[in-house]
């Protein structure tokens, strides 16, 4: 029914070179209804990195939708963190930074910034999401097609995956993931810890999913540099995490995960209108 081809964190300036070019000769070889990159696409946020890495991204097939990170912030520059820090990112990329939205035939995807010029401790590298924003990216949510795949998309993971080499530390994570569960989001869809994973978030049915996706770089933290690629029907979604081995691209990981069923029906499905009690409550 439908295939997403996830990117994550290639951070242009100490990307991998090899597993870069494969993966855009996989994505024109692999039919799929959308590109999906979500943040750090840079190193550094130096000019030549942004150049790179949009050379690279408009040479993947169309259509693309990409978010921004917290390693695409003008690194060195503390007047561009502090008034403008997506400046730079928006105009590499083409994509807004804030409240940018894609909507298929079969697949609506909301993205939302979790990354910080700078905040108020010290490690700047750590994720925030704001609930006015977590409210109008559910509103827009509950209003996708019935049947649609619902996706949210972010740099930080909003839940944190144990085990994993890093965390997010997003603050508000917890209560927006829940948000979006009860918005009926199928998966929030993240980078950032450079390893790939996929766990149900625990509300209701758990059929909202928090999906991670690994690295094009060289900042390897225990997995092999690859991306995610997301097949779905009316039952089940299958989260493949592809590694490079140096040759091609291969399966590393396959989570098979029960699709939620609520939204394929207009009188199950959360109210296109009607905020839910948790979205209500961060009003």
């Amino acid at each position: 029914m439908g295939r997403i081809l996830q990117f994550s964190d290639v951070h242009f300036g100490c990307e991998h070179k090899h597993a870069c070019a494969a993966a855009l000769d996989y994505a024109h070889a692999t039919p799929n209804d959308l590109v999906l990159i979500t943040g750090d696409i840079t190193q550094k946020g130096f000019p030549d990195e942004f150049t790179a890495a949009g050379e690279w991204m408009r040479a993947m097939p169309e259509p693309r939708f990409v978010i921004v990170g917290n390693h695409d912030v003008p690194y060195w520059d503390a007047v561009a963190r502090v008034l403008h820090p997506w400046r730079a990112f928006e105009t590499a990329t083409g994509f807004p930074a804030h409240d940018g939205q894609f909507l298929g035939k079969d697949v609506m995807v909301r993205g939302v910034v979790t990354a910080r010029g700078w905040q108020a401790r010290p490690n700047w590298s750590k994720g925030v999401i704001d609930l006015d924003q977590t409210r109008r990216a559910a509103e827009a949510l509950r209003q996708a097609p019935i049947g649609a795949l619902r996706i949210l998309a972010c740099h930080h993971p909003l839940i944190e995956m144990v085990g994993t080499p890093m965390t997010g530390d997003v603050k508000r994570g917890d209560e927006a993931a829940l948000i979006f569960a009860e918005a009926g989001v199928d998966l929030i869809m993240t980078g950032h810890v450079h390893v790939p994973f996929a766990m149900p978030i625990p509300l209701a049915d758990r059929c909202s999913y928090a999906v991670g996706c690994g690295t094009l770089s060289h900042r390897e933290r225990g997995a092999p540099p690859g991306f995610n690629q997301i097949d779905w029907d009316a039952k089940t979604i299958t989260v493949t995490a592809l590694a490079w081995d140096g040759v091609s691209y291969r399966s590393h990981q396959v989570w098979r995960l029960p699709r939620r069923q609520d939204t394929r029906n207009a009188a199950t499905a959360p109210s296109p209108v009607e905020p839910g009690e948790l979205e209500k409550a961060a009003i």
